[in-house]
């Protein structure tokens, strides 16, 4: 009787090859690596994603018409089940690391997972302003968050930035680049800035309005009016939301996985944080929140994630050749070296 294969051992022992936390662009990007790599997986998605409140995303790549949010990850989802990937909705509260360099999962409904490694792909949280029918707004288009993805689309437009500190700095300034009709609005927030910066938005012209705002009205798709209190209206074309981010990374900090000062996750090359066979990709690392960065992170994720566990089973020669110049320690492989081995 031929030998049961990893994938049919780790079945029977209830062991995951990887624990994929978040079902957004980046844990479904790394869930349809490992289950082609024929890696034993679960992704646990809260379905949270970021992603879902895109209306239209014109920046992602192979999508001239641009591409809904929504559609997005419904695609990749599908395209991860067709290869046999598990996608169960509910949250992972729990992480620790074993002696043996194992993990143990518990999941909100109290499942306890097994995995020899782990994916956290849980992005971040959105401060969002406290304004009535948000969500519905920002799907719409109406009140966007994401300038590096869609400023293109406000070229010379009437533009109000949400925000009252650095982040809301950096976004006015970067929209600045795209129409020089801008106003930053801080809902009655006093502003965190220093005289530089003040004087940096009275030199471009940035209108700063301090005073509470009640509401806003649409019509016909579209803001038609941002309401203070007092009554004055103001009419803009778009509103931005730059009231900053939280990283998700409760769970990175569990495991005692390095993080940056805005608790974003620190990796290395391979995607791998400080501690060995905890991964990490999109927006909780440290970076750029974008798609396509979460993207390739998770690839790179997933494929050093693979190699490691084909090195584990020695699949990847142990030994250099004399011609090497500089062998690495026992145990190490690099990306290229596993994805050429594998007949990439």
């Amino acid at each position: 009787m031929a030998s049961a294969t990893a994938l049919e051992r780790n079945i029977m022992s209830g062991m995951l090859d990887c624990l994929i936390v978040g079902g957004g662009p980046g844990g479904l990007t790394a869930a349809i690596y490992l289950v082609r790599f024929r890696r034993n997986i679960l992704v646990v998605d809260e379905a949270k994603s970021r992603c879902s409140w895109i209306p239209t995303s014109r920046n992602h790549a192979g999508f001239m018409e641009g591409v809904n949010g929504i559609e997005l990850l419904e695609r990749m989802r599908c395209q991860a089940r067709q290869y046999g990937a598990e996608i169960g909705t509910g949250s992972v509260e729990t992480i620790r690391r074993l002696d043996d360099g194992t993990f143990r999962a518990t999941t909100g409904s109290g499942r306890e997972l097994r995995a020899k490694t782990v994916i956290l792909a849980t992005g971040v949280i959105d401060d969002q302003p406290r304004l009535p029918d948000l969500f519905d707004a920002v799907q719409r288009g109406l009140i966007r968050v994401c300038p590096i993805c869609d400023a293109f689309e406000v070229i010379d437009k009437k533009v109000a930035v949400i925000g009252h500190g650095r982040d809301a700095l950096g976004e006015v300034l970067f929209i600045r680049g795209y129409t020089a009709d801008l106003t930053l609005l801080t809902l009655g927030t006093p502003m965190n800035l220093t005289a530089e910066d003040r004087a940096k938005l009275a030199e471009l012209d940035i209108r700063v309005i301090e005073e509470q705002v009640e509401r806003v009205t649409e019509e016909d798709g579209r803001i038609t009016k941002v309401i203070l209190k007092g009554g004055v209206e103001l009419a803009f074309d778009t509103l931005y939301s730059a009231l900053g981010t939280l990283a998700r990374s409760t769970l990175a900090g569990q495991v005692g996985a390095g993080m940056n000062e805005q608790g974003r996750v620190i990796v290395d090359a391979h995607c791998q944080t400080s501690i060995p066979g905890f991964y990490a990709a999109g927006d909780v690392v440290e970076g750029l929140n974008q798609i396509s960065v979460s993207m390739g992170q998770a690839a790179v994720a997933a494929t050093a994630i693979h190699n490691l566990l084909r090195q584990r089973d020695g699949l990847i020669p142990p030994f250099k050749t004399p011609a090497d110049p500089k062998p690495k320690p026992t145990g190490e492989t690099t990306l290229s070296e596993g994805a050429a081995e594998a007949g990439d």
